[in-house]
């Protein structure tokens, strides 16, 4: 009944996957591993941020770095600013949606942190907001989005643009590329 659709997004997902071979994405999965060690390495943090299911997928890359990946290992210093709903409620609340993420990072982030921000679109606003926030402080911010979110490349340190046309196919491409920043982090780091 579902063949022809199955069939469908299985070669899409295949096409945009295959893309993640090009140079600039082992390039870009290379350079953000590399960024996030280094600030590992001097014991600063990682902070991730996201809306809808990029926030499902900020809390899922800080748990793999508080956690474990693959090894048993001592955890990377990583936090999520998506996981605190009276936070996010109160803020919400109090001032605006719009600043759930600035507030937090105004308390949290330090001088040579790391920003990591997930947003399929680029076009949140609370995204937009804490990544020009996080430039102020000199925070490092990566940024991993779509095609759509490139006109934010000014403020980031790396911008990954994954490929996919649809929210669903962008969100696949950015697993796949977290699940590898999180194995080379982990490698690096658990020596």
């Amino acid at each position: 009944m579902f063949e022809k659709k199955i069939i469908k997004n299985l070669k899409e997902i295949e096409k945009n996957f295959n893309r993640l071979k090009k140079k600039k994405y082992i390039d870009l999965i290379n350079k953000t591993s590399e960024i996030i060690i280094n600030t590992l390495k001097v014991d600063k943090k990682i902070i991730f941020c996201g809306n809808g299911g990029s926030a499902a997928d900020a809390l899922h890359l800080s748990a793999e770095l508080l956690g474990r990946y693959l090894k048993k290992r001592k955890p990377f210093n990583s936090i999520d600013l998506n996981s605190n709903i009276a936070t996010i409620t109160a803020i919400s609340n109090d001032f605006k949606f719009d600043e759930i993420f600035t507030r937090q990072l105004l308390a949290l982030g330090k001088e040579n942190d790391i920003l990591f921000a997930i947003s399929t679109s680029g076009k949140s606003n609370n995204i937009i907001k804490v990544i020009r926030l996080a430039k102020k402080l000199n925070i490092k911010i990566i940024l991993m989005t779509s095609s759509k979110g490139k006109n934010l490349r000014r403020y980031c340190d790396i911008l990954i643009d994954c490929p996919g046309k649809r929210v669903d196919r962008i969100q696949e491409m950015q697993k796949i590329i977290g699940h590898m920043i999180c194995e080379n982090i982990e490698e690096n780091l658990s020596k």
